[in-house]
């Protein structure tokens, strides 16, 4: 038997789901409107960084096309602070390019806002790339 959602949890299931549909209409203004200003971004083979960074990343891929789904397989809500464990598919087409599929899971910490809005505060990802068959 499962539970109902609590209003927190279902806010959080509504933010990643907001992220996923911004990013694949490529809106980086939308994506960034739902993460922290001191936000830290965490992936292998590089430094953490933060939202300057990523709009500066997320402006450099133009024309970009992405398609994802994301699967939250854990949620907890502490107070003012949450955090997720997540697997998540993400398949990148550059203009005219072959697409480049990544995979993998996730580890991210919210934060809720004043105003009781939840926004991405951390974010640990752990995709990998996937050969195509």
């Amino acid at each position: 038997m499962t539970r109902d959602m609590t209003d927190d949890e279902r806010a959080i299931h509504e933010l990643i789901a907001a992220w996923m549909k911004a990013s694949e209409a490529g809106d980086t203004q939308a994506v960034l409107s739902l993460m922290t200003d001191d936000v830290v971004f965490m992936v292998p083979g590089r430094e953490p960084f933060g939202k300057e960074a990523f709009a500066a990343a997320s402006s450099a891929m133009q024309g970009l096309r992405i398609e994802g789904e994301s699967d939250i397989r854990e949620l907890q809500v502490l107070g003012d602070w949450a955090w997720l464990r997540s697997h998540l598919k993400v398949t990148m087409t550059p203009p005219g390019g072959q697409p480049m599929r990544r995979e993998g899971y996730t580890l991210t910490i919210l934060r809720k806002q004043p105003d009781g809005r939840w926004l991405l505060a951390r974010d640990a990802n752990l995709l990998a790339k996937i050969d195509s068959a």
